[in-house]
């Protein structure tokens, strides 16, 4: 689950991270006033919040030295589409706008909190050169890059904040004021069970300070159970399609192919989507119903599959560990009578009572192909998409 910029803020600001001086956010036109004179004297910072980093380029940033600048820059903001590189051609319609005071900017640096699954364990990563894409200065400069591998029970220790502190070549005086944030950015990861906690940039000011200029968390949406306050929370990346998944029990992704795909195991699923695309297919998502699915689920997941449009041939491929390839057949076919199949649907069984599962398939008056490995599955699933788009 990715956080706005806002709520990551007021995360921070409970942790003791400095902040900019906020007139909240705003959804209508008739709050900017009321905003603007909450955080205090311009010029102030009109900021979209959408889930996407390269807003400035796409004008959702905005500095603003008057109120009348302020009531222009919100008005357009308000209701825009914006796409960005990390919307993958997707816009996203701003409902939000964040007022802050804005910052004299001396300098800007670097500072997140991930997560390195090769040494199995959080990583704070921080760069000098901050306010540019981290992953092209990883490419291009990677000694520019500091790493400072964090503790889980005990989180970032002082003299590893002063290690950085040392490295980023921070002022003698913010020296300990670098320690403190630092340690209590790596502490929000590890209470919020995060993925990811950004600050780029982390500025200090013309007067020395150090202030947190934009914030991002992601929580892993795993541990979403241990944190109360945050799962009632909309996902406001989620489509209707992949909301209406989580209620069921199902983990569903939607993507931008033709193929569905029903798989029950998250790597039987990757494997099943490469699968599709090296046989010259799309996946229209992804999609797991999990290792011990029943017929309800099984007829929900086809529901999910048929509402996307894009959808032009269904993949079912399953594998009968946990449940006996028999009872998964009985399965597919009872949901099956619940369901309007309109597009050719593929089946792939393997495990437990195959042939026996093959057979119910088999001797079913449903309309459906069976496949006997997955290369042969997604070959025809590909096959029948082209031919139900033509």
């Amino acid at each position: 689950m990715k956080l706005l910029e806002y709520e990551a803020k007021s995360i921070f600001s409970g942790y003791g991270i400095p902040v900019p001086r906020t007139g909240g956010v705003i959804t209508k036109l008739g709050q900017l006033p009321a905003a603007l004179r909450r955080a205090g004297k311009g010029p102030w910072v009109l900021k979209a919040q959408v889930l996407a980093g390269g807003r400035g380029k796409a004008g959702g940033v905005k500095v603003v030295k008057t109120p009348a600048d302020a009531r222009a820059a919100a008005q357009a903001m308000l209701g825009m589409r914006i796409a960005t590189h990390q919307t993958h051609g997707a816009a996203l319609t701003v409902r939000e706008v964040l007022i802050d005071q804005a910052s004299r900017i001396s300098r800007e640096i670097y500072l997140s909190v991930v997560l390195d699954r090769r040494e199995a364990c959080p990583v704070v990563i921080a760069s000098a050169e901050g306010g540019m894409q981290i992953e092209e200065l990883a490419k291009s400069k990677p000694e520019a890059i500091l790493k400072e591998a964090v503790d889980p029970s005990r989180g970032l220790e002082s003299f590893q904040a002063r290690r950085l502190a040392f490295r980023l070549r921070i002022p003698g005086p913010q020296i300990p004021a670098f320690v403190r944030l630092a340690q209590s950015l790596a502490r929000v990861f590890l209470d919020y069970d995060a993925s990811l906690v950004e600050v780029n940039p982390l500025v200090i000011t013309g007067s020395g300070e150090l202030v947190a200029l934009d914030g991002k968390i992601v929580v892993d949406d795993n541990a979403l159970f241990r944190q109360k306050t945050l799962a009632g929370r909309k996902d406001g990346e989620a489509s209707a399609l992949e909301l209406q998944a989580k209620k069921v029990g199902i983990s569903y992704i939607g993507l931008d192919g033709d193929i569905g795909c029903m798989i029950n195991g998250a790597g039987l699923a990757m494997g099943t989507m490469d699968t599709v695309a090296l046989a010259g297919g799309s996946p229209a998502n992804f999609l797991d119903v999990g290792g011990g699915a029943t017929a309800k689920q099984v007829t929900a997941a086809f529901k999910i599959l048929l509402k996307d449009r894009k959808v032009k041939a269904v993949l079912v491929n399953i594998f009968g560990g946990i449940m006996r390839c028999d009872v998964i057949a009985q399965g597919v076919l009872e949901a099956l009578k619940n369901v309007n199949m309109k597009v050719p649907l593929v089946v792939r069984l393997e495990g437990t009572n195959v042939e026996e599962g093959k057979r119910l398939l088999k001797e079913s008056r449903v309309r459906l192909t069976l496949a006997d490995t997955l290369w042969d599955a997604a070959q025809k699933a590909v096959t029948a998409a082209k031919g139900a788009g033509k």
